[in-house]
C-alpha cells in the first residue's frame, strides 16, 4: 500500500434491513483523489446471497439508510455536491422502494442527521443544529469575520471538527414523508440545550433522546436521556442527573428504553455501560452489564434492542463481538465471535441479521449471519499482522502486533516503527489499518499493542494508568517493542517512533526517557505541555487531570532537553483538541536548544486530519512520515 492508495479501500458502513428481513442495504465510503473528497453512495443485496450487491443511489454522498416500518421507503442523508465543487450540508431524503427518484425533505441551514421513522411509516424524526439569528449564514453579506461577538459563560463551549456549540444547539425535529401533504418540518426540542440520538418508539406516541437539560448544563458532563410526546410536550428524564448517557433505544414493545452512559463525575476512563429505564418512568435506570469486562466499541459501536435483548458490540483483545444482553442484566451470550475480527455495525430484522466486518485482510464487507454478501475489498490483500506479547518487569502481559514488509523487501533486518494509539481508552485490533499498511509496505516492520490505559483489556487495564500514564503506558509499550525486536529479522538499532494525540504524548514522552532507544521520532497532534492544556483543548476542563496531574514533570515539554532523535512536529492549524500551541511549544524549545526538529502544519484541518482530512492531505502527510523516517533510519 502506498499514499495513494487511501482511494482503493471501501469502507461500508451499518446495515438497514428491510421489514421482511429480505433486503440489506448499506452506505459505502470512498476516498476520490481526483476531486480530494469522499463520496458514498447506497447499495443493496438480497440476504439469502442471491445476488451480488448492486448500487442503489448515485448522489455524491448518501448515508444513514433507513427502511420505513411498513417497506415503502427508505430514508437517507445526501450532501449534494455542486458545480462549483462545494459539497452542501447534508439533508433528510426519501425515495419509494419500489422504485423512483428520491425526494428531499429537509432544508435545514446546518444540515440534518440521523433519520428515524414513526412506526406508522408517515413521519420522520431527525436532528438538526439551529444557528442564532445572524450567524453561520442566516444574514446575507454577513461572513464568519463580520459576526458580533460570543459572549462564552459556559466550559463546554466547542468541539473539534464541530465549532462553537452555545449559538448553534442542536434540535429534534419531525417531517412529514407523503409529498401530498406538503408541510414544513415541526421542531419538536426547546431551550439552548442540545439534543442528539433521537428514537422512536415502535409502539407509537413517544421519542426519546439525550440532553442536558439541567441547570448546570455545558458547565458539567451530566447527559440525561429524556422522552416525550411526539409533539414535544410532557418532557420528562428517565435518568437521575448522576449519567453521562447516550445512544438511547425502545426496546421492539416500547416499554423500555435502552442507553450507555458513565458515571458523569466518575474517572475519566471507563467502560461504556448498558442500560435501561421503563420508558413510562416507572423505575429508576440500572445498568445491565458488568463494569469490568464490557464496554461499547469505540467510536460508534453496536447497540440495537430486539426482542430477546440488547445487540452490543464489545471490545475485546483487539477484536469486537457482537453479543446478545438480556434486558434483566443476565450473562451475554456470543452472538458473532470477535476473535481476530472487529463487528462495527449490525442490525437484526425479519429474521436476518445483518453485520459489517472487518479484519486484518480487509476494510469491511456486509454479511447476513456468516454468509459474506459482498466482495468490495476482496482484490486488496494488506501485508498480515502477527501477534506478539511482551511483559513488563513485574510480569504484567502486554499485547500486540507486527506488521512486516513484504517479502520482497528480503529477509531483513528490517528498520523498526513503535506505532502508538491515541485515546488513551481506545484499541488497536483486527482490522486492515492503512497507517501499519503504508509503513510497513515502505520497508518498515510495524510495531503496535495495546498497553495499559487502553480499552479492550477490563477496566482495570485501563485505568492502570491514571495518575501516571507516561511511566506505565511507557513501561509497557517498551516491553512490548523489546518482546518484538527478539525476531531476527528486526533491527534493534534503527527504532524510529510515532502516533497521533495521546500517541503524540507517549512519543514525546519516550522520545526524551528513552532517547537512547530511537533514531528519529514523529510526534502528531501531541499533547506535550500539560499546564496550556487545561484551558486551550476544548476537552481541557475536565480531562486531563486525573491522568497527568498538576506536576510539571509529567509533560513531556519539561524533559525536552532530553530529546536527541530528529524529531518531525505535525499538526493541524484547526485542532481544538491538541490546539496548536501544543506543537508550537514543543517546536520552539528544540529548536532553542539546537535540536532537529521539522513542523508541519495543515491548513484549514482539526484533530482528525489523518483519518477523514481532506485526501491530499492525508497523502501529504504520508509522504512526509515517509520521508523524515527515511532521512533517520
Amino acid at each position: 500500500m502506498k499514499p495513494t492508495d487511501i482511494a482503493q479501500p471501501r469502507h461500508p458502513g451499518r446495515p438497514a434491513i428491510s421489514p421482511d428481513g429480505s433486503q440489506i442495504v448499506v452506505a459505502l465510503t470512498r476516498v476520490d483523489l481526483d476531486e480530494d473528497d469522499y463520496a458514498s453512495d447506497l447499495w443493496i443485496a438480497p440476504s439469502d446471497g442471491s445476488a451480488p450487491p448492486r448500487k442503489l443511489t448515485h448522489g455524491w454522498r448518501d448515508g444513514a439508510p433507513a427502511f420505513s416500518p411498513d417497506g415503502r421507503w427508505l430514508a437517507f442523508v445526501r450532501a449534494v455536491r455542486g458545480d462549483d465543487g462545494k459539497v452542501g450540508k447534508p439533508q433528510v431524503y426519501v425515495m419509494p422502494t419500489a422504485g423512483g427518484e428520491p425526494r428531499r425533505l429537509t432544508d435545514e441551514k446546518l444540515g440534518a442527521s440521523g433519520p428515524v421513522w414513526s412506526p406508522d411509516s408517515t413521519r420522520l424524526a431527525y436532528t438538526a443544529r439551529v444557528p442564532e439569528e445572524g450567524r453561520y449564514g442566516t444574514k446575507d453579506g454577513v461572513d464568519a469575520g463580520q459576526e458580533p461577538p460570543r459572549r462564552i459563560a459556559k466550559l463546554f463551549y466547542r468541539v473539534d471538527d464541530v465549532g462553537f456549540l452555545l449559538d448553534r444547539p442542536r434540535h429534534v425535529f419531525v417531517v412529514g414523508v407523503n409529498e401530498d401533504e406538503g408541510g414544513e418540518p415541526t421542531r419538536i426540542t426547546d431551550g439552548p440545550y442540545d439534543h442528539t440520538d433521537v428514537d422512536w418508539s415502535p409502539a407509537g406516541g413517544l421519542l426519546t433522546f439525550s440532553a442536558s437539560r439541567h441547570e448546570t448544563w455545558n458547565d458539567d458532563l451530566v447527559a440525561d436521556i429524556w422522552v416525550c410526546a411526539e409533539d414535544g410536550s410532557g418532557i420528562r428524564a428517565l435518568t437521575d442527573g448522576t449519567l453521562s448517557a447516550g445512544q438511547p433505544r425502545f426496546s421492539p414493545d416500547g416499554s423500555t428504553v435502552c442507553f450507555t452512559a458513565v458515571v458523569a463525575d466518575g474517572p475519566v476512563i471507563s467502560n461504556n455501560y448498558l442500560w435501561s429505564a421503563p420508558s413510562d418512568g416507572s423505575a429508576p435506570a440500572r445498568r445491565i452489564t458488568d463494569e469490568e469486562p464490557y464496554s461499547l466499541a469505540y467510536p460508534s459501536g453496536v447497540l440495537e434492542p430486539v426482542e430477546d435483548g440488547v445487540l452490543f458490540g464489545n471490545e475485546v483483545r483487539g477484536g469486537v463481538e457482537l453479543l446478545l444482553v438480556p434486558y434483566d442484566g443476565g450473562e451475554p451470550s456470543v452472538v458473532a465471535h470477535g476473535t481476530e475480527r472487529q463487528v462495527v455495525a449490525a442490525a437484526r430484522r425479519g429474521g436476518t441479521l445483518a453485520m459489517t466486518i472487518t479484519d486484518a485482510t480487509s476494510w469491511g464487507e456486509v454479511y447476513a449471519g456468516e454468509r459474506r454478501l459482498s466482495s468490495w475489498n476482496t482484490a486488496i490483500s494488506p501485508l498480515p499482522m502477527e501477534e506478539v506479547t511482551g511483559a513488563t518487569a513485574d510480569g504484567y502481559p502486554v499485547h500486540g502486533w507486527v506488521v512486516r514488509p513484504p517479502s520482497g523487501n528480503g529477509a531483513g533486518p528490517h528498520p523498526v516503527l513503535l506505532m502508538i494509539h491515541g485515546g488513551p481508552f481506545t484499541q488497536y485490533g483486527w482490522r486492515a489499518f492503512d497507517e501499519a499498511q503504508v509503513y510497513a509496505a515502505a520497508g518498515y516492520a510495524v510495531v503496535m499493542g495495546n498497553p495499559r490505559g487502553s480499552s479492550g483489556y477490563g477496566q482495570a487495564h485501563g485505568r492502570a494508568v491514571i495518575g501516571d500514564v507516561g511511566d506505565v503506558c511507557g513501561a509497557d509499550l517498551m516491553a512490548l517493542l523489546d518482546q518484538a525486536l527478539k525476531a531476527d529479522d528486526l533491527d534493534g538499532s534503527r527504532v524510529g517512533v510515532l502516533g497521533g494525540s495521546h500517541g503524540g504524548f507517549m512519543t514525546t514522552w519516550l522520545a526524551a526517557q528513552h532517547a537512547d532507544r530511537f533514531k528519529a521520532a514523529v510526534s502528531e497532534r501531541a499533547v506535550n505541555a500539560t499546564d496550556s492544556f487545561i484551558g486551550s483543548s476544548d476537552i481541557g476542563w475536565f480531562f486531563p487531570g486525573a491522568l497527568w496531574g498538576p506536576e510539571p514533570e509529567k509533560s513531556p515539554l519539561t524533559h525536552v532537553d532530553k530529546i536527541t532523535a530528529p524529531m518531525l512536529i505535525i499538526h493541524s492549524e484547526q485542532d481544538w483538541r491538541c490546539p496548536l500551541e501544543q506543537a508550537q511549544r514543543l517546536f520552539v524549545a528544540l529548536r532553542l536548544r539546537g535540536a532537529q526538529a521539522e513542523m508541519l502544519l495543515f491548513p484549514g484541518e482539526g484533530h482528525e486530519m489523518s483519518r477523514s482530512g481532506l485526501p491530499s492531505h492525508r497523502v501529504a502527510r504520508f509522504e512526509a512520515i515517509l520521508d523524515w523516517f527515511g532521512r533517520w533510519l
